[in-house]
């Protein structure tokens, strides 16, 4: 198999202290068709490279001796890993399973954990993280259009979908109405977009912030 070819597989990370339990989840995954890293703690887990950015989703224990499933969510969340996780664990917590499917989990589900019902959770999981992968693209992608655009043509494109008209627009910035179809045109071509509405929607989708409107103290 190429490089290429195993960098398109998903990955399922796999975090259990018990190594009875932990190579036999992973077994039990890679028999599935996907690629599968499995490592004995959260620290561990946290110095894998391989996870940042890539299709993945975690099955991850929820009680272990240097940081907890929980412990290990809850440092993900804060920076941001949208990284699909499916909780595994032998105690019944109501409390725990709360607190972690508050906090983003993807699954819970309890040990022992029968075959059909975590493929059909890595399955699920890992759908969920193709969706914020696609997101984050079309994020990135709208962003480096942004970065096409003059400061001027931003301040254009910040009160055109704020809802203002051209002449509203031109009267804002203290510009004739020609000049401001000439900036409209270059946002749309720059910005590849066929209408202000999808524009306006495409800016609130990756969570632009652009140039506030000032007051108007005329």
């Amino acid at each position: 198999m190429s490089s290429h070819a195993a960098a398109a597989v998903p990955i399922v990370f796999v975090v259990d202290d018990d190594d009875t339990v932990r190579h036999a989840l992973a077994r039990l995954i890679r028999s599935a068709g996907y690629r599968v890293e499995s490592f004995p703690s959260a620290s561990a887990f946290l110095e894998c490279s391989a996870r940042a950015d890539a299709h993945a989703c975690l099955v991850l224990d929820v009680r272990m001796p240097d940081r907890g499933g929980l412990d290990l969510q809850r440092e993900l969340n804060a920076t941001s890993a949208s990284l699909p996780i499916i909780f595994i664990t032998g105690h019944d917590d109501t409390t725990t399973t709360v607190s972690a499917m508050k906090a983003g989990a993807a699954d819970f589900l309890a040990k022992p954990v029968e075959d059909i019902c975590l493929l059909r959770a890595v399955e699920n999981a890992l759908c969920k993280a193709a969706q914020a992968m696609s997101v984050r693209a079309e994020s990135a992608a709208f962003r480096d259009r942004l970065a096409r655009l003059t400061p001027r043509e931003r301040e254009v494109l910040a009160l055109l979908v704020d809802g203002l008209l051209n002449k509203q627009v031109a009267y804002e910035l203290g510009i004739t109405e020609k000049t401001i179809k000439v900036h409209r045109a270059r946002v749309m071509e720059k910005m590849e977009a066929h209408s202000l509405v999808e524009l306006a929607r495409a800016t609130d989708k990756a969570g632009v912030s652009l140039p506030a409107r000032q007051p108007d103290c005329r």
